[in-house]
């Protein structure tokens, strides 16, 4: 009786420590992360400064975004003989503690990019791996708030028993550091264990963005398209505190047209993606900040009932939706087609509802009237129609 008392004693102290606190995220995470856009070799804490205090001025933080993440690139090549991280001398001559304290100054929360194994993504032996307790404690006493945790690189080789294994590790040192820390799983491809472990986790490989040459919109297997047909693949897994991440968003970055932004911003709100931008605040224009602050799209993205899915596929056109807590439902039609006009049909049933709707445009904010049975609108080649449906009956 006591050897058993004992082992159920272990496993409810596992089962404690696997499930991550839902109060960390109880809606998707929004933020900016430095990455999309600097990459790895332009990025300094001058820049995060001025990004921290660009996201206050033009509007950013108090649309919601309010994680600060600094991603490759603020490291030095090499670990200290007992393990800890080291801050690039040349591009963060004072240290993330600092940057993390402006950040918190101006409102904010700040984070970093780290990895698990024994290297960085460019080869560095600066990884986690057997330093995991004195590198977590020193993003506790530098005040973390967030933690991208990559997979790149073990030296001989993941193995998922390892993988699994090593962040979980993860997960328990960070629950036992005294600070509530938001833990950002990217390992390029969607696991079970996620949602006891993280508070969001990548399901895909990165997407494009300007750090590539540009982003692109369709048929390429990085393009905005195929990344979110990756990610609705989980779906039924999001909510409860931990989301789905299909990448940074690549709004503002070259390569997409107008309305190609509009579609990228309106699916990750949709599939209540974290909103984690990849621009740079400091120059956006007015039309790029008006995709990025519109208030209902944000709400359809922080509205926690669900992942929206992809419900319609005809041709190259598809249609989108997402329940929301008021009963009525985000949509979003695209046609994919890149030279031709097309008419999509939404067929009212579809969404479940029987009676009258009013159809509300979310980028225009225009009433778009009421309907039964369905709704129907042409689009132009490589665009989309985000839309609120509401039930009158």
């Amino acid at each position: 009786m006591k050897k058993i008392i004992i082992i159920c004693l272990v496993l409810i102290s596992q089962v404690s420590w696997a499930q991550p606190s839902q109060q960390l995220a109880p809606t998707p995470p929004m933020g900016w992360n430095s990455w999309n856009w600097f990459g790895k070799h332009q990025i300094n804490e001058t820049i995060v400064r001025e990004v921290i205090d660009a996201m206050v001025a033009n509007g950013l933080k108090d649309a919601g975004y309010k994680y600060v993440v600094v991603d490759g690139g603020w490291r030095d090549t090499t670990l200290t003989a007992d393990g800890k991280l080291r801050p690039n001398p040349k591009r963060f001559p004072h240290g993330m503690k600092a940057l993390a304290d402006y950040a918190h100054s101006k409102g904010l929360k700040f984070g970093v990019h780290t990895v698990p194994g024994t290297n960085d993504c460019g080869g560095d032996a600066v990884g986690g791996f057997g330093h995991e307790k004195v590198q977590v404690q020193q993003f506790a006493d530098w005040g973390l708030d967030f933690i991208k945790l990559d997979k790149c690189r073990y030296k001989p080789g993941w193995n998922e028993y390892l993988l699994k294994k090593t962040y979980f590790k993860w997960r328990k040192l960070l629950d036992e550091s005294g600070r509530d820390i938001v833990l950002s799983i990217s390992a390029y491809t969607f696991r079970d264990w996620y949602p006891g472990n993280c508070q969001m986790a990548r399901t895909t490989g990165d997407i494009k963005a300007k750090i590539h040459g540009g982003a692109v919109f369709d048929h390429d297997p990085r393009s905005v398209m195929r990344i979110a047909e990756i990610n609705n693949q989980s779906a039924s897994y999001a909510g409860d505190g931990y989301w789905n991440d299909p990448d940074m968003l690549a709004v503002g970055s070259p390569g997409l047209t107008m309305d190609e932004q509009k579609v990228h911003f309106a699916l990750w709100s949709i599939m209540s993606a974290p909103l984690m931008l990849g621009n740079d605040p400091r120059n956006m224009d007015s039309q790029i900040k008006a995709i990025i602050t519109n208030k209902d799209a944000i709400a359809i993205d922080q509205d926690p009932t669900e992942q929206g899915r992809r419900i319609v596929v005809k041709g190259n056109t598809e249609i989108w939706a997402k329940h929301l807590k008021d009963g009525s439902q985000a949509v979003l039609m695209i046609n994919r087609d890149e030279e031709q006009t097309q008419s999509i049909t939404l067929p009212l049933l579809r969404l479940g509802m029987t009676g009258k709707v009013r159809v509300k445009n979310v980028y225009t904010q225009n009433d778009m009237g009421t309907y039964t049975q369905h709704f129907n609108q042409k689009l132009q080649p490589q665009s989309g129609l985000f839309l609120i449906v509401k039930p009158l009956d």
